[in-house]
């Protein structure tokens, strides 16, 4: 697969909420800290987003759709002078997903919420900014918008299949956001590498055979680049060499199948490009700051945990 759809299979997107906002008038909503990544597609009107901790509030007009990335509280306002109401105010005494507030009618939203039962969110999203906002996805807020419906229906009906239809349609729903904020020319770390053609023909090689013992004239061979060039590249735009990029790609692997296999430590050892146990112990001691069995014990008691809930 492409680097962006193995990053994706190993998040594993579950669990998406929708829900809708019609406004009308002068307002503004003030929302909690929240888990997961709040995604949002603007259908009628415009509002302002601020985020905490961000010095400036972005404009978000119809056709655009936005990424709430990192969980902080966050304003939507038609003036983000205006003092604002608790979410839960309009939310709460809402009769189905969609919350009105001041009789509706010029402003019309529609989100979700993703959450990830694989590997964790920061190796996708510590490579975006807290907000992500795609301009003018008109064409694309249509498929959006059929997703997000749709995954309404399936939750409320609850059909045959309805969860794996919901798993997809999260994946669906992700993937087309992401793609946008990749067109638009803003990306940076290693989706900056994805929206790169040279670096992204090493990446896709390095994401293909990651047991392979590449070296970094190899990869810049792939990338049709001179040696000093491509490495010099690849961590200007990734923001580590491009074989730090590999181990730390090959934890990620590990600890995928740590979480969702029964293989010994050994043999997930050498499926990852590493020669002995011990050797992938210490590695994996160091950027996952436990042993593999630890590691593999605590991810099996917070499923355990998920399960009870």
């Amino acid at each position: 697969m492409d680097p962006l759809s193995d990053v994706l299979s190993l998040l594993k997107p579950r669990s998406v909420l929708s829900a809708g906002l019609d406004a009308g008038g002068t307002w503004a909503i003030r929302f909690p800290a929240h888990d997961g990544i709040k995604f949002n597609a603007v259908m009628r009107g415009a509002c302002w987003v601020s985020v905490e901790g961000e010095a400036e509030p972005v404009r978000i007009a119809a056709g655009d759709c936005f990424l709430l990335t990192r969980g902080r509280p966050f304003r939507l306002a038609t003036d983000p002078g205006l003092p604002a109401i608790d979410a839960a105010t309009i939310y709460d005494r809402a009769a189905d997903t969609v919350a009105t507030c001041n009789g509706g009618g010029a402003f019309f939203l529609i989100g979700g919420r993703f959450f990830f039962e694989g590997a964790p969110a920061g190796l996708l999203f510590d490579a975006l900014p807290a907000i992500v906002h795609v301009r003018d996805a008109t064409n694309q807020a249509a498929i959006l918008r059929w997703a997000l419906e749709q995954l309404a229906v399936e939750l409320r009906l609850s059909v045959p299949g309805g969860t794996l239809m919901a798993d997809h349609l999260a994946q669906i729903m992700l993937l087309q956001v992401l793609r946008l904020w990749l067109a638009s020319g803003r990306p940076t770390g290693w989706l900056g590498a994805i929206a790169d053609p040279r670096l992204t023909r090493a990446l896709t090689a390095l994401h293909a055979e990651p047991a392979r013992r590449w070296t970094v004239a190899e990869l810049a061979g792939r990338a049709g680049m001179s040696r000093t060039t491509f490495a010099e590249r690849f961590r200007a735009v990734v923001g580590q060499p491009p074989l730090a990029y590999l181990a730390g790609w090959r934890m990620q692997l590990a600890a995928d199948r740590l979480r969702s296999s029964d293989a010994r430590v050994a043999s997930i050892a050498y499926a990852v490009g590493y020669e002995s146990e011990t050797a992938f112990r210490t590695a994996f001691r160091r950027q996952m700051l436990c042993t593999p069995m630890q590691y593999r014990r605590r991810m099996a008691a917070l499923l355990l945990h998920r399960t009870l809930r």
